[in-house]
Order: structure tokens, then C-alpha cells, then sequence
């Protein structure tokens, strides 16, 4: 019976081609818009991902100052009194080395490196420019930072060979009119005034970034602040799962005993920017999915409007309710993979070109990502729409009483 059921589900659709092109168009077009804005969003995020990892490593480890404490509590633990004059003027690490030993023994690490972040004035004559100066192992933060992408003048590698060096942002390159092997006066916190040689000039295309911030050598910082070499301000770590930081973190912040900070709570207004994109998306691709299977379903029940005889005369037959089920269900899948497998065509057609318009400046290329998952995700859903907007009419048509038909 099964045989002469999708027969008769190809016959109906081959007598109504015009309906069924129509309906597979609808198809084709959703799951097109579907995969394609789904594909955009995950470029997007991957972009958005990839600019903060420039800046910031997945959990960043550093002893929290405390500006106040309460000095007197209720029985519920309430404060009664506050002292704003307790300050941690220590923001140090005590004993680093050990505990980036530690840190790498972890099995969800795979990057650790020490940072001493401070801010310096740069005295160029008669100018001062106020910028953030972050000591490195340059080996180490390029591994994490790719810093190297980032250069637009100089290499990354003549940092690690001059401890003079400097790597400056384009943003203090324009306001100070400094270029590779210029000299420049750094003035820190600590009254030490040092000699640094520009080697490097990156550009991140934040002005943030570009216009206040300055790699030196780890050792040089250090020495800025009048530390020993066991000075260290943070301990930056990536994991092997960028998106399981979150989740790392606490972890590391009971085994350090100090405070750690993911990528994720760090740029949390980004993040929630990035969700909200993501739902839009999300909502928009897949209710013009649902539309389209509300194509696919009109057509059926016109269908079935149409077949009410045939209907009749088939049960009379001896047909019954599961096999014009089965009829109607088979009739929508059909047009819902011709669809299906067109949209998806269409989609990779769409994403290929894309990937190909180069955008220019830190983008480059249109953030479009080619993700198997989105497409599995387009056809599944898809193939469910178009079975449900098929078994309803079906359902309806399966209920037809012969009897009164044939009565009318």
C-alpha cells in the first residue's frame, strides 16, 4: 500500500506543478535567508570575538585593591561602619613563578604569561602624553595576543631583542609625530625617566587601544616601578575553549586566591550586545521559515479542498485514515526537499561570495563564517516545518466521511 501511496502523493504534485514550484520556492527562499543570516551572525560574533582576544586574554588573574572595609557589623552581617581610609597599596603577586607553574599544570590552560601594567607620561619636547605601558614576554604575549597581525610599521620579534624597545599605537604615533627608531622619553609613576627606542607601531583600529597604550619588555616595566623581577601586576591565562573561560575561572581564582576575571564579564555590555544581535537574528530567519511553511500548508489544504472526491473514492476503496496521511505527508516532504536542498545551494552560494567582498580597514573581509552546523540546523528545521505543515491538511483529509461525500 505504502507504493501506491507515494504514487499517488507524486501524481498530485505533478498535476499541480505550478503550486508546487510556487511552494518550493517558499522553501527555498527561507532556508536560504535562514542559513545565510545565521551564517552573517556567526561571522559577526566571530569578528566581535576575535577584536577583544587582540586585548585581552580569556581570564585575567590580579590581586583586587580594596579602597574600604566594614570595621563593624550586626548580627546579620550588615555594615554599621565603614572605613574609607584602608587602602591595598600592594597590587602585586606574591609569588608568581610558583603560581604560574601551577596555572600551567592545569588541563584547560594553554597559555600563561606574566604583564606589569602601569601608566607613564611621554615627554616629547615640550608635549606629554599620558599612556598606559604594558610590560611583556614578548614571546608569550604574541602566542596570545597575535600581536603581530595587528603591525603596521616594525616587527613584534625586535621587541624581544632590545630591552630599550618599544611597540606604540598609531593613535601616539599621529599625536606625538614619532616613527620606527625615534626616541622617547618615558616618565613613571616612580619618577624613573627612561630612554625607550620605537620599534614597533601597531594599529587595532580602536582608538582606545591605539591612542593610549604601549608594549614594552617585561623587565623594563619592572624597572620603571623600581620592582624586582618578581614584580608582576597580572597573570593573563587562555584557555583552551575560550567559551568555557567562564567557567574556568572560578576555579582559578580558588586555586591563586586571587581575583579572576573571563573575557565574558570583562566586556559584558559587548556581550549583551552580541545576544541581543543574536536573538534579532534568530527571531527574524526562522519566522520567515514559518512563513514559508505556511505556504507549503495553504497549498495542501486547497489541495485537499480540491481531492475531496478522490479522497472519498480512495476510502471507499478501502483506504484508510493513516495512508491518506501518509499520501498528503509524503506530498509536502517532497516539495519541502526540493526546497530544502535548493535553499541550501543558494545559501552556500550566497556565503561563498560574500567571503570574497573584501570590506577593508581591521575587517577585511565581510564577517561571514561557514558553520556545518547552522546548515544541519536550516535542513532539520525545515524538514520539520514543511512535515507539520503537511500533516495538518492531512489530518483533516483524513477524517473525510466517503459517505457524505457521496451523498452531496
Amino acid at each position: 500500500m505504502s507504493g501506491i501511496n507515494s504514487e499517488i502523493a507524486f501524481t498530485y504534485i505533478n498535476t499541480n506543478r505550478k503550486l508546487t514550484a510556487v511552494a518550493a520556492m517558499g522553501i527555498l527562499l527561507g532556508m536560504a535567508v535562514y542559513i545565510f543570516m545565521n551564517s552573517m551572525m556567526a561571522g559577526f560574533g566571530k569578528m566581535s570575538d576575535d577584536s577583544i582576544f587582540k586585548v585581552s586574554p580569556h581570564i585575567r588573574i590580579f590581586n583586587e585593591q580594596k579602597i574600604s572595609q566594614p570595621i563593624a557589623t550586626d548580627t546579620h552581617g550588615l555594615s554599621l561602619l565603614v572605613n574609607p581610609k584602608i587602602r591595598n597599596t600592594q597590587n602585586t603577586i606574591l609569588n608568581p613563578n610558583r603560581l604560574m607553574d601551577l596555572l600551567k599544570r592545569q588541563k584547560n590552560v594553554s597559555i600563561v604569561t606574566p604583564q606589569v601594567s602601569q601608566n607613564v607620561f611621554f615627554n616629547m619636547g615640550m608635549s606629554q602624553l599620558s599612556v598606559r605601558a604594558v610590560g611583556i614576554v614578548p614571546i608569550e604575549a604574541e602566542q596570545m595576543f597575535s600581536i603581530s597581525e595587528s603591525m603596521v610599521e616594525g616587527k613584534m620579534e625586535n621587541l624581544k631583542h632590545n630591552l630599550n624597545g618599544i611597540v606604540i599605537g598609531s593613535g601616539i604615533s599621529e599625536k606625538l609625530s614619532l616613527k620606527i627608531g625615534d626616541n622617547i622619553s618615558v616618565l613613571s609613576s616612580k619618577s624613573v625617566s627612561r630612554i625607550f627606542k620605537v620599534v614597533g607601531i601597531f594599529q587595532l583600529n580602536n582608538k582606545k587601544e591605539d591612542d593610549s597604550k604601549a608594549y614594552i619588555n617585561l623587565m623594563a616595566a619592572q624597572q620603571l616601578l623600581k620592582e624586582n623581577n618578581a614584580y608582576i601586576t597580572d597573570i593573563n591565562v587562555n584557555t583552551t575553549d575560550a567559551y568555557q573561560a567562564k567557567y574556568i575561572a572560578p576555579q582559578l581564582a580558588a586555586l591563586a586566591g586571587y581575583k579572576a576575571e573571563d573575557w565574558e564579564t570583562a566586556n559584558e555590555t559587548l556581550m549583551a550586545a552580541s545576544k541581543m544581535r543574536k536573538i534579532i537574528i534568530t527571531f527574524v530567519s526562522t519566522t520567515i521559515l514559518i512563513i514559508a511553511g505556511f505556504g507549503i500548508y495553504n497549498i495542501l489544504n486547497m489541495t485537499v479542498s480540491q481531492k475531496i472526491n478522490d479522497i472519498a473514492i480512495l476510502k471507499a476503496m478501502g483506504f484508510e485514515g493513516r495512508d491518506v496521511i501518509r499520501i498528503f505527508v509524503t506530498q509536502a516532504l517532497v516539495i519541502g526537499m526540493i526546497g530544502v536542498v535548493l535553499g541550501v545551494l543558494v545559501a552556500l552560494l550566497m556565503v561563498n561570495l560574500l567571503q570574497k567582498v573584501y570590506i577593508g580597514g581591521d575587517i577585511g573581509y565581510f564577517p561571514i563564517h561557514f558553520e556545518p552546523l547552522k546548515f544541519v540546523q536550516g535542513i532539520v528545521f525545515g524538514l520539520v516545518i514543511t512535515f507539520l505543515a503537511g500533516f495538518i491538511p492531512a489530518r483533516k483529509a483524513a477524517k473525510v466521511d466517503p459517505v457524505s461525500i457521496f451523498r452531496k
